[in-house]
C-alpha cells in the first residue's frame, strides 16, 4: 500500500513539473508522464485489491493516452509550422 502513496507524491511533483515546464514538449512529456502514473496506480490498485475490472479500464485509459498524446503533438507541430511560413 506504500507504493500507493509513493506514486501519488511522484504524481504531485510530476504537475509541478508540467506547470513550470520550459516549453510545450517538456509540459506534453509531463502529461503523457501522469497518464503512465495513474495506469500504473490503477494496476497497482487492482493487484491489491483483487479487482479485475480495473485492468479493462487501465488498458482502455493508456489507449486514450496514447492516442490523446499522438494528436497534441500533430497539432503542435502543425501549429508551429504553420507559424514559421507565415513569416517567410
Amino acid at each position: 500500500m506504500y507504493v500507493l502513496w509513493i506514486m501519488l507524491a511522484y504524481l504531485v511533483l510530476l504537475v509541478v513539473a508540467i506547470v513550470r515546464g520550459p516549453s510545450i514538449w517538456d509540459r506534453l512529456l509531463g502529461l503523457n508522464l501522469v497518464s503512465v502514473k495513474v495506469i500504473i496506480i490503477t494496476v497497482v490498485f487492482a493487484s491489491v485489491n483483487d479487482t479485475i475490472y480495473l485492468l479493462d479500464f487501465a488498458i482502455i485509459y493508456a489507449l486514450s493516452g496514447f492516442i490523446g498524446t499522438i494528436f497534441i503533438a500533430l497539432f503542435i507541430s502543425e501549429r508551429k509550422r504553420r507559424k514559421d511560413n507565415w513569416k517567410l
